[in-house]
């Protein structure tokens, strides 16, 4: 099936993955919110905030368990078995802080330098972690070009250029469907650039409604909602804002 009968198949439809395409170039969306650029073996993740459980435990917030690092550990070491990429970019806040490696576990620790090491790494650098970690490997960069793709930890403000993927917003939508409202993580997209979703454990999320976040995309944007085993497609149409409080 070529890329634009695949395309037309997914819209409105529950798949474990989505191919799109972005300048030119396809780029798969996997269940587990990582993206991988086919042309370039490439694997991309944006915020890991790893150590987020042990922020908020050190500030007293105990209801948060530290279990988080491991989980996102694990789900990262599962999508690299997958994809076997030659190289992986973490698109920022991949610590939740700079003292997150110093309160990582030695075992947690030892898994991600193995990991780091058995591919090309970047660490590109966000706002938690302006200047990750040098002794885990890999290298830094504030922001990276690969083919006609930016890659940037945050989208950028008024005009851009087609191809421009980021993190930073932890997109997530919602839908209601038989009566019910039902959200999740999500990529979102309007053709010209991608935001991916945290990836994260503990990372939440802000709806794509989000005037924060609708106001970087066209009107047209669609999202890949994260299911448990598959990602549902949705067009900005069919999306439900957050409910009101108060």
């Amino acid at each position: 099936m070529n890329l634009r009968r695949h395309q037309a198949a997914i819209a409105g439809s529950a798949v474990a993955h989505a191919t799109l395409t972005l300048a030119g170039t396809p780029i798969l969306a996997d269940q587990s919110g990582a993206i991988f650029l086919l042309d370039d073996r490439t694997l991309v993740v944006a915020d890991l905030h790893f150590e987020k459980g042990s922020a908020f435990a050190a500030r007293g917030d105990a209801w948060l368990p530290p279990y988080d690092t491991g989980e996102t550990l694990a789900r990262l070491e599962r999508v690299c078995r997958h994809y076997r990429p030659r190289r992986v970019i973490c698109l920022g806040d991949s610590f939740h802080d700079l003292d997150g490696p110093h309160r990582m576990a030695k075992t947690d620790l030892a898994r991600l330098r193995r990991l780091v090491q058995r591919q090309e790494w970047v660490w590109v650098t966000g706002n938690h972690d302006p200047a990750p970690p040098p002794d885990l490997g890999g290298e830094a960069a504030q922001m990276l070009t690969v083919g006609p793709l930016t890659l940037c930890h945050e989208a950028a403000t008024g005009a851009v250029p087609s191809g421009e993927v980021s993190g930073h917003f932890h997109p997530k939508a919602a839908v209601r469907t038989r009566g019910r409202r039902i959200s999740g993580r999500c990529f979102v997209t309007d053709g010209r650039r991608l935001i991916l979703p945290a990836f994260g454990a503990f990372a939440g999320g802000l709806n794509v409604l989000d005037p924060a976040l609708s106001s970087l995309l066209r009107p047209a944007f669609r999202v890949f909602v994260i299911g448990k085993q598959r990602l549902f497609a949705y067009q900005r149409h069919q999306l439900a804002p957050e409910p009101q409080r108060g």
